[in-house]
């Protein structure tokens, strides 16, 4: 009853306040409000209003001319409630201005709610003001209202708290804007002039200039809302108590907590801030790792946030764990295609198993390597098919589950499309597909595609979709690849030291180049590309001591119908003591005999294959190069000073690579076995007595034999999937292996002084002359644990870690950690896998499109070097590109 009465007269003071808005205009017109009257609308007028459009407020008002009215009356009342409802005014009146016989006459009186002139920040930088305007998004000239201001706190408020700051205070303060006064004259106060004290001088301008253009328009802006904020400090978590845990101990439970962390100094790749949404987040995975030990009634009772200091809070997560299960009996009901036995196999999953909920969805839909029931049909064409598990009984511990299969039909694939290619052409896209129309429908070939794709390198690999569209009516399906371009030119500017200086290289490097389009001047942005073709130009030099000159060409797809790769390089260095070439001698040019040099001319030509056997991992490569070298007066490197050497040498290289991606991989591996001949020239000639020729004569043809084997494996140690909108940061785990050797055909002329090995250091050096492998070895000094003339037996071994910073195509980074093992032997009797020099250390990997993969790394190592006594034991390397040597 009481709550009747209160409503009766809650309506009665709002009807007596609406009927209060109904003003007489004359005070001879009466109005007997214990007596309403019917009148016609005879006319109505608007008046305060500055902005707004009059016609418009009428209609607003549902009152129009010709409108039969009783005053005081419900449509006088609604037309003052339709106003107020706009949230534009601070007070509205509908007056009666005359009444003529039956007919009314009205008139609507509104006060304008004030409009934003400018508006500023303080209690922040000045960054932080750019992004609270970009959520705000306020303009000059919105009309301030209650809601507005409230707004204007929560988005702040917002703002903050997901920051960590839970304590931040905000609050908004107008001031009528005393730069504008009535009539549209702009005051002499300047102080108001700075539209944002976080804005620089350039921005405050454009505004100002703003400003009079509307007090030019006869427009008065209102007010100035100046909006303070207290960020406070953020809100750390002290500790995280669990309370009900017995099968897992808190340590691994916290270990679940993702984005909720304690604060501790260890954490310093995590932050400790307190955010409900993370710590709702994060108690899903504490839940999902008891599902996955069989606890699959678990559930959290309650969870408790309490302050310890003005900066710190407790978290207590209490937890009702339940019982353990197992799984018992699985049977299938549908399966026509496969067998319960082969489906048994597959799913994997055996009677008195731990009960786990996420491994059997991996097992049956979601496992990425394609290693589920699912898969298997969906590998033959079944893209209709759906399995889904019905408990159909749980007694005491025990949990038996029916599989329910509705297989459908095989699906032909109709349409491929390919989006997002802004730059790359289309052809070159669709023939890295391996879904063609016609053919049956294949997860596995989809999986295969995304990696091809990727392995390009001109697309992001984090942004690429794929869209099945299926048509269940005829058993088809179209696929669309969604791609989105990223930088894949790079331009090399680096320096190094060899040979006693130091040496500038600058190069350029076009991935996606496009040769046929290199006479259309239309095509050149800046240069003819999307064609999937490498041209990589390249300069190093030291003044006139040392210049070098390189040039390549590939083709990946030859005659553009199958995958083999034509592969043109070109080079051309010189390097001398630094005289000149010639001198006047008595006023005749003639060679200067303190002249120095060595120049070296080379060309190869390389062809490449994709091969089907054993699988279509596998390629096999194969390479004609010649080298020319021209000795004058240089006895630094070789065994002989002057003369002319020809190495002509054919190369067979056979490597399987099923890496996910190029720059930060994480699964697969990547295999090459290659040798490298010349012709066995002293074969040619059994009559030669090579022991009484001289150095020069003997390598006037060079000889050798070269083999290389190297191995490179990745795998992921966690499992971490990619939320929306965000990377999966998974620790990555990468062991590799290579060995040298290079060999000769006869012992009377020995090995050659070409294509030897040289291990230690970083990988770079300054210079290449003679067609040497540098290998890296972190914590040595350059070549340190090579002979001074190169080696030809070498070994090396490598374990790291890599966990990625940013995944990010525009500037990838990723941490790493390792141990390496190497060493190298003059010949292959000393050879002894096992007597090597190790170090351990960390590094940075950051990939720049414009500048390829940059790496630094701090290396102690583990061992004394007979040769280098006075090495330092640990010491920082500089590395350009995604292998430091071939090794």
């Amino acid at each position: 009853m009481k709550k009747i009465v209160l409503a009766l007269s809650f309506l009665f003071l709002i009807t007596t306040f609406i009927s209060a808005q109904v003003q007489i205009g004359n005070d001879s017109t009466k109005i007997d409000y214990s007596n309403p009257k019917e009148y016609t609308i005879g006319g109505i007028t608007v008046s305060g209003t500055q902005h707004l459009d009059k016609n418009v407020l009428i209609l607003l008002s549902g009152l129009s001319p010709g409108q039969k009215v009783q005053i005081p009356g419900d449509k006088i009342a609604s037309g003052i409630e339709n106003l107020w409802k706009q949230g534009l005014f601070d007070d509205v009146k509908i007056q009666v201005t005359r009444i003529q016989g039956k007919s009314v006459f009205l008139n609507i009186a509104i006060v304008e709610r004030p409009r934003l002139s400018k508006f500023t920040f303080s209690g922040v930088k000045r960054s932080e003001a750019d992004d609270l305007r970009d959520k705000l998004k306020l303009v000059r000239g919105k009309v301030v209202t209650d809601y507005l201001i409230a707004n204007i706190i929560n988005t702040v408020k917002d703002h903050y708290i997901d920051k960590g700051f839970m304590n931040v205070k905000v609050s908004v303060k107008e001031q009528s804007d005393t730069s504008l006064v009535a009539g549209g004259e702009e005051s002499d106060n300047s102080n108001t002039n700075q539209i944002d004290d976080t804005k620089n001088p350039n921005e405050n301008h454009k505004e100002k200039t703003q400003n009079k253009n509307h007090v030019a328009a006869g427009i008065s802006l209102g007010v100035i809302l100046y909006i303070k904020v207290d960020k406070g400090e953020k809100i750390k978590i002290g500790n995280i108590i669990f309370d009900g845990n017995s099968s897992l101990s808190a340590r691994k439970l916290r270990h679940t907590m993702k984005d909720t962390k304690q604060k501790r100094w260890y954490n310093i790749f995590n932050s400790s801030k307190y955010l409900v949404e993370n710590l709702k987040k994060d108690e899903g995975n504490i839940i999902d790792k008891y599902h996955s030990i069989g606890y699959r009634d678990a559930k959290i009772v309650k969870d408790s946030v309490y302050k310890t200091s003005e900066n710190l809070v407790n978290i207590k997560i209490t937890i009702k764990e339940g019982s353990k299960y197992y799984f018992r009996n699985i049977t299938w009901v549908g399966n026509s295609k496969y067998t319960d036995r082969t489906l048994a196999a597959v799913l994997g999953i055996k009677k008195g198993d731990v009960y786990n909920q996420s491994l059997l969805d991996e097992k049956l839909t979601m496992n990425p390597n394609g290693t589920d029931v699912s898969s298997l049909y969906m590998d033959n064409g079944y893209l209709f098919f759906q399995v889904t598990p019905v408990e159909v009984m749980v007694e005491n511990d025990s949990i038996d589950l029916e599989m329910h299969i509705y297989e459908g039909k095989q699906a032909i694939i109709n349409k491929v499309t390919v989006t997002g290619n802004t730059k790359t052409n289309d052809r070159v896209v669709l023939r890295e597909i391996r879904t063609k129309p016609g053919q049956l429908f294949r997860r596995s070939d989809i999986m295969r595609t995304q990696r091809e794709l990727a392995q390009l390198g001109y697309f992001d690999p984090e942004k690429m979709t794929v869209t099945p569209i299926p048509h269940q009516a005829d058993g088809t399906v179209d696929i669309n690849y969604g791609v989105e371009e990223k930088p894949s030119d790079q331009v090399s500017l680096s320096g190094g030291w060899g040979a006693g200086m130091i040496v500038g290289t600058v190069g350029l490097s076009f991935n996606n180049f496009s040769a046929r389009n290199f006479f259309n001047g239309s095509a050149w942005r800046p240069l003819p590309s999307g064609d999937g073709q490498k041209l990589s130009l390249s300069a190093q030099a030291n003044g006139i001591n040392y210049q070098s000159y390189n040039a390549s060409f590939t083709e990946p797809w030859l005659g553009g119908k199958k995958p083999n790769s034509l592969t043109v390089s070109i080079y051309h260095s010189i390097q001398s003591n630094g005289q000149p070439k010639t001198i006047s001698v008595n006023g005749a040019t003639e060679a200067n005999p303190a002249r120095a040099d060595i120049t070296i001319n080379g060309l190869s030509v390389g062809l490449g294959k994709r091969l089907r056997f054993p699988d279509d991992y596998f390629s096999l490569y194969q390479e004609v190069a010649l080298q020319k070298y021209i000795l004058n007066n240089y006895a630094s490197v070789f065994s002989y000073s002057s003369g002319i050497s020809y190495n002509f040498s054919y190369k067979l290289a056979l490597s399987r690579n099923s890496i996910d991606r190029p720059i930060f991989t994480s699964s697969g591996s990547q295999i090459t076995l290659s040798g490298q001949w010349t012709p066995p020239y002293s074969l040619f000639s059994p009559n030669t007595d090579y022991a009484t020729e001289t150095e020069a004569q003997k390598f006037h043809f060079v000889e050798y034999q070269k083999y290389k084997f190297t191995a490179s494996w990745f795998a992921p140690l966690t499992n971490l999937r990619a939320a929306e909108g965000k990377e999966a940061h998974n620790l990555v785990f990468n062991a590799r292996a290579g060995f040298g050797f290079l060999g000769m055909y006869n012992n009377q002329i020995g090995l050659s002084p070409f294509q030897r090995f040289y291990l230690g250091g970083s990988g770079l050096t300054g210079y290449n002359i003679d067609g040497r492998e540098i290998i890296a070895m972190r914590g040595y000094d350059d070549q340190s644990l090579s002979p001074t003339t190169g080696a030809a037996m070498i070994c090396k071994y490598t374990l790291e870690l890599h966990y990625p910073i940013s995944l990010n195509p525009q500037a990838t980074v990723y941490l790493l950690s390792f141990a390496e093992a190497g060493n190298s032997w003059t010949t292959f009797q000393q050879f002894d896998p096992f007597s090597v020099y190790r170090s351990v250390g960390v590094g940075v990997r950051i990939f720049l499109p414009m500048f390829g993969l940059l790496g630094f790394d701090y290396g102690w190592r583990l061992d004394n070097v007979p040769t280098a006594p006075n090495m330092q034991k640990s010491q920082f390397h500089f590395t350009i590109g995604t292998s430091m040597g071939e090794l």
